[in-house]
């Protein structure tokens, strides 16, 4: 079971308890970027192209819970950049759980077992390592080769340590669904409490621009994947179902609201149409209805965790069937 119960538990009554207050918006994941440079500079990341100044800066752990407080979430993600490049890191992460927050510290992993005194097991703190695939594959697309061997030793060292791990997983095209199934199956082998997958979304600023799945091709390719198949992944299975196009949703966009070092960012996680300075002024000022398949031609082929994992979770949470549905997916072998 790769989503903790206590996590499902309190994640499903924090809906409940937003529809029963008839909150329309509510937001499930805080993704949390308190710097954005990383010792890697990968081809299809948008998030490092920002000038020295800024990415020179961090948010400071006081700047961080006061986000989580304004936000509300249940999940915060720690992502960047490369959070583990953070002076006050551990400071950010102790923080969070202590107010029992589900902390998922995304990282490449190349330093995790340089700082992983720095941290404590908890069932509240979750280590997402960064893995694309296979060793030639996952080098290839980070761009530095030994990463991948540095990442699966750093798993091991964290497993054996008593942390809770997890790999996270971006798709592009030219990916090969037999080649990624042995990737999975390799990463259950490891012992990993759960994987995460999406497909890439194109950033604009990203140096490789070629290698994005269109929509089609995105659930043709996930068909493949899971065909006959069931490995213990992160996802609500509607999510799942939606990636294969056996379920189609529209975006949620402040489910999974993006705080930086630039404030709020507007409308997600990957587009950038300006910036909020609250909380309360994201979700009041944002012009949600401007956004998603259908409305914005830069939303056309976004099938991202990020903007559908909410939509997903929400449709679960929408009536008993479902539920009951959802449940017996998780659960279940």
């Amino acid at each position: 079971m790769s989503i903790p119960l206590r996590q499902a538990l309190m994640v499903g009554a924090y809906v409940v308890k937003q529809r029963l207050q008839g909150q329309k918006r509510f937001p499930l994941v805080l993704m949390l970027e308190p710097l954005f440079r990383c010792n890697l500079a990968c081809a299809g990341c948008g998030k490092i192209q920002h000038p020295t100044a800024i990415l020179r800066q961090n948010l400071s752990p006081a700047d961080c819970f006061h986000a989580a407080e304004e936000c509300g979430a249940p999940v915060v993600s720690i992502a960047g950049g490369e959070p583990l490049l953070h002076p006050q890191i551990e400071e950010i992460a102790d923080g969070l759980v202590a107010r029992k927050k589900f902390v998922y510290l995304c990282t490449n992993a190349l330093l995790l077992e340089k700082h992983l005194g720095r941290f404590s097991p908890s069932p509240y703190f979750t280590l997402s390592v960064h893995l694309d695939g296979l060793r030639e594959r996952h080098d290839e697309l980070v761009c530095r080769e030994g990463t991948f061997d540095a990442a699966v030793a750093a798993i091991k060292t964290a497993k054996a340590a008593g942390f809770r791990v997890t790999t996270n997983t971006t798709v592009f095209e030219g990916e090969d669904a037999g080649a990624l199934r042995t990737f999975f199956d390799y990463t259950s082998a490891l012992g990993v409490d759960g994987m995460m997958v999406s497909p890439g979304y194109s950033y604009a600023k990203a140096p490789d621009q070629e290698h994005f799945l269109k929509r089609e091709r995105t659930k043709e390719l996930f068909r493949k994947v899971f065909a006959g198949k069931k490995w213990d992944l992160n996802h609500s299975p509607f999510f799942l179902d939606f990636l294969q196009g056996k379920r189609e949703y529209q975006c949620t966009p402040w489910g999974n609201p993006n705080y930086s070092v630039l404030g709020w960012q507007k409308p997600c996680y990957l587009m950038a149409d300006g910036y909020a300075t609250t909380y309360k002024e994201l979700m009041e000022e944002t012009a949600w209805e401007k956004y998603g398949t259908g409305n914005d031609p830069r939303c056309a082929d976004c099938m991202v965790h990020c903007g559908y994992e909410a939509s997903a979770v929400t449709d679960a949470m929408s009536n008993p069937v479902n539920m009951a549905k959802s449940a017996w997916a998780t659960f279940v072998k």
